[in-house]
């Protein structure tokens, strides 16, 4: 047989680049390609559009140092900030010093308690605008029921509760608490019930008191966790206005607003938004520490699973 007429191998460059090639072109375009790009690109624009955008024309609203020079300068912004540090300070640490301590109550394993497990979520369940605005009605001191109800029992007017800045800020941190507590106490029941039962018992066996298993079992496995919704809440809690301002509205003369609510003034009402925003920025140093804080503490958490 001649040279010609012998076989010739192929060359594998030749043979496995257009192999290859097709093998690209068909995973590209092939059904699970297709359904990671059809469910991707409408998600990539999604967030490119009511994430992305909002957040950086947020920012360069914003950028001006003069805008914090007007903020500073006025006498409003530095009464604001002390309410928003005490509507978050107060609201959040009773909020969920509660939940930790009724959803210990709700462990218990009785049907009253179950049904009124379901009574006490309705307020969180409950949309938040109908809630707030019954909330402000409930202590209108003229015709609000809670002063109606003094003067039937007791025959006492009630104060007026809204006129004043301190009540107004105790009445909107009072009605934050009473919209959010419920959440926050089914969270802290599901992390009573993943504690095991075994551990109750063995603490039992050892002679511990009801406190003694409290403090030796509960607590420890729970502190975790309490950090963790602590840190989340305080975040919820610094972009929360609608205790404020459905509640008290901001008054008595704008001595009950948070930074949500100024900044919301502020863009709106007199019609400056770069100032608005300037508001809300302002609360980045305190929101910022707070959410690298709650990222390392989740990834320690799941570090030790």
């Amino acid at each position: 047989m001649s040279l010609s007429q012998r076989a010739i191998p192929a060359s594998p460059v030749l043979a496995v680049r257009p192999m290859r090639h097709k093998a690209w072109h068909a995973g590209l375009w092939g059904t699970d390609y297709a359904w990671a790009l059809a469910f991707a690109i409408p998600y990539t624009a999604i967030f490119a559009l009511f994430v992305a955008y909002p957040i950086g024309y947020g920012l360069w609203l914003g950028s001006d140092p003069k805008l914090y020079a007007d903020l500073f300068a006025d006498p409003r912004y530095l009464e604001t900030v002390v309410n928003t540090l005490l509507y978050v300070g107060i609201g959040v640490n009773v909020k969920m010093a509660l939940a930790f301590l009724l959803s210990g109550f709700f462990m218990r394993k009785r049907w009253w308690i179950k049904a009124l497990l379901v009574v006490f979520i309705l307020p969180w369940a409950t949309p938040a605008l109908p809630a707030y605005i019954s909330i402000h009605w409930f202590l209108n001191g003229q015709w609000g029921m809670l002063n109606n109800v003094l003067y039937m029992l007791f025959g006492i007017d009630g104060p007026v509760y809204l006129n004043s800045h301190w009540m107004g800020l105790a009445c909107n941190i009072g009605a934050y608490i009473w919209k959010n507590l419920p959440f926050w106490t089914i969270i802290m029941l599901a992390g009573r019930m993943a504690v095991p039962q075994e551990l109750y018992e063995a603490a039992e066996v050892d002679g511990a008191s009801g406190l003694g298993r409290f403090w030796n079992v509960t607590f420890p496995l729970m502190a975790n966790l309490y950090f963790v919704c602590t840190l989340l809440d305080t975040v919820f809690a610094l972009g929360d206005f609608n205790a404020t301002f459905f509640v008290s509205g901001g008054g008595p003369a704008m001595s009950t607003e948070v930074l949500a609510t100024l900044g919301i003034r502020y863009a709106f009402t007199v019609a400056l938004p770069r100032l608005g925003v300037a508001a809300v920025m302002s609360a980045l140093p305190l929101l910022i520490p707070l959410v690298i804080l709650l990222m390392r503490k989740l990834r320690m958490s799941e570090g030790q699973l």
